[in-house]
Order: C-alpha cells, then sequence, then structure tokens
C-alpha cells in the first residue's frame, strides 16, 4: 500500500511540475487536494491518478463536489497512470451534461475507468457508457483551453445581463428557468435570445418559499420540478448576503442539495472564499455546496452553449 501511495505522490508531484513550467505558479482550490487553477483562473485541472490494472485499464473516482467546482468554468479533468507518455485531458464542459444525467455512487464518486488500447485510449463512465478520448491525450488540450481564455478580458456586465446569461444557459440545458418577478421587466437581452421564466416556483417548499422567490435565477429540473442550481448575483451587494440567503434555504431544506453559486467580478473571489469560510457555513455545510461563478466564466459557458 505504501508502495503504491508512494508512486502516485511521486507521478502527480511529477505533473505538477511540469504543469507549473508550463503555465506558471498553480493555486489549489481550498476544499480539494486535487483540483488547481492555472494562469489568474484561465482554466482549472482535476487531477486524477491510478496504477494500471493488466496494463490496459485504470480506476478513478471522481467526487461530485470536486466536479461541482469545475461546472461554469474553463475546465479539464486530468486522468494520470504509470508509464503515462502524456497525460489525458478531459474537457468538463463536453460532459458535464452526461455526469448531470447519472446519480454517483453511494460514497459520492462517479466511477471512471480509462481502457488504454493501441489505438489510443476510451473513457468509461458508470451509468453512461463509452467515450473515445484518443485526441484528447497531449499538453495541448490544455494550451488550447487557457490560450482562449486568456484572451478574454474581464466583462463589464450588469446584474440584469448576468440574470439573462445564467437563465439562458439553463434554457438551453433543458430547464426551467425562475427569475424574481419584480426583476423581469429589468432584465437586459442584448447579450441573448429572451427565454420564458416560470410563473410559479414549485410546490413543497413552503417553509423557504419566500426566500427562494428572492433568488436572482434558479433552474429546476421539468416534470419533476427539483431545484437543480439557485444562483445570487453578487454585483454591488455584500457577498455575505447571498450566502446568508442560501445559508437560511440548506438551514430549512436540508435535503435540498442543488449547486448553490456566487456569482460576481474575479476581483471579489477572495472576498468569497473569507467569507465562505467562516465557522457557521463550515457548520451547517454550505461551505461544501457553494461555489464562486466570475463574469467572464458566465460570458464564456454561455458562448458554449450557445454554440
Amino acid at each position: 500500500m505504501q508502495t503504491a501511495l508512494a508512486m502516485a505522490n511521486s507521478i502527480k508531484k511529477a505533473f505538477l511540475q511540469e504543469l507549473t513550467a508550463r503555465f506558471g505558479s498553480l493555486e489549489r482550490l481550498h476544499r480539494s487536494q486535487s483540483l488547481f487553477t492555472v494562469g489568474d483562473d484561465a482554466a482549472r485541472v482535476y487531477v486524477r491518478y491510478s496504477k494500471r490494472h493488466g496494463d490496459k485499464k485504470t480506476f478513478y473516482g471522481l467526487r461530485e463536489e470536486d466536479l461541482r467546482e469545475l461546472a461554469g468554468h474553463r475546465a479539464v479533468i486530468c486522468f494520470l497512470w504509470d508509464d503515462q507518455a502524456e497525460p489525458l485531458f478531459v474537457p468538463f464542459a463536453e460532459y458535464e451534461d452526461v455526469f448531470s444525467a447519472i446519480a454517483p455512487a453511494r460514497d459520492g464518486q462517479y466511477k471512471v475507468q480509462v481502457y488504454l488500447e493501441e489505438s489510443g485510449a476510451e473513457l468509461y463512465i458508470a451509468g453512461a457508457g463509452r467515450f473515445n478520448v484518443a485526441g484528447q491525450l497531449g499538453w495541448h488540450i490544455l494550451q488550447d483551453l487557457t490560450d482562449v481564455s486568456r484572451l478574454r478580458s474581464q466583462p463589464d456586465l450588469s446584474h440584469s445581463q448576468v440574470q439573462a446569461l445564467l437563465g439562458a444557459i439553463g434554457k438551453a440545458r433543458g430547464f426551467d428557468i425562475w427569475i424574481p418577478q419584480s426583476d423581469r421587466p429589468r432584465i437586459d437581452w442584448s447579450m441573448t435570445i429572451p427565454f420564458e421564466c416560470r410563473e410559479s416556483l414549485p410546490l413543497g417548499y413552503d417553509p423557504v418559499a419566500n426566500t427562494l422567490a428572492e433568488v436572482d435565477v434558479i433552474w429546476i429540473n421539468k416534470g419533476a420540478n427539483v431545484l437543480q442550481a439557485l444562483f445570487e448575483v453578487e454585483h454591488s451587494t455584500p457577498i455575505y448576503s447571498g450566502l446568508l440567503r442560501f445559508n437560511d434555504i440548506h438551514l430549512t431544506v436540508p435535503s435540498l442539495l442543488p449547486r448553490f453559486s456566487v456569482v460576481s467580478n474575479t476581483a471579489r473571489r477572495d472576498l468569497f472564499a473569507r467569507q465562505l469560510s467562516r465557522p457557521t457555513f463550515q457548520a451547517s455545510g454550505l461551505y461544501e455546496l457553494c461555489t464562486f461563478l466570475d463574469y467572464r466564466s458566465v460570458l464564456d459557458w454561455h458562448d458554449r452553449v450557445a454554440q
């Protein structure tokens, strides 16, 4: 066991050294040992390692909470194994809907294998099937991803524009959209195609109905009426106010486990991390459920969905 652990650590260490040499200093996301950002969050890299079994197969577990940190960002899952010629970089955006359509195992992880064939590599996701990833071997995958992202300047978006973009992303992904009734007349449609919003929230959330009605954008699963994602756009208002609203919802309906996201400009990312690390949010469990999404990532996400 110690030998296997030492090998895993050495391979991961060598990879991170090469990653640093190619892209500059790295930053590890505060809630994971395996998530890193490169190029001022130009891209996120989720690093996983497996030894080879029978020379042709590897096994990985992808934590659900780690995948939440990739959503909306330019991100890759990097699969490492023994005697690997080049890393395998799988763009998360191409598989986000695949993971959304299946449930993780009881331990909260999606079970994944990479089959190593002479012709390349195949990715197997339990519950979803096999995918050919032979073309995603090599550093050029991450290089291309970050080059595009670095060319994007920080967009100057208004609160209502961000609401429209988030709603359009959710609509394109097949969700019903809730935006507060009072905000709808002010929505700026200049950056996306207009869409219809739900006229009412799903039943069954009576204890937090008034609080939910004030959340800036909510994605709702069609048919099931389950809340999938909640977004608070903190354009000029305190980050803390959005976290408190999410915390009230989470404490009142603890069985509700959607994606909670605070959306703001990149300059407020550090403030978000400091506020979220407060003992009250760690004790409630919101610390494990809430992510930060910057405006550039929202715009990139919308562009990818629109294409």
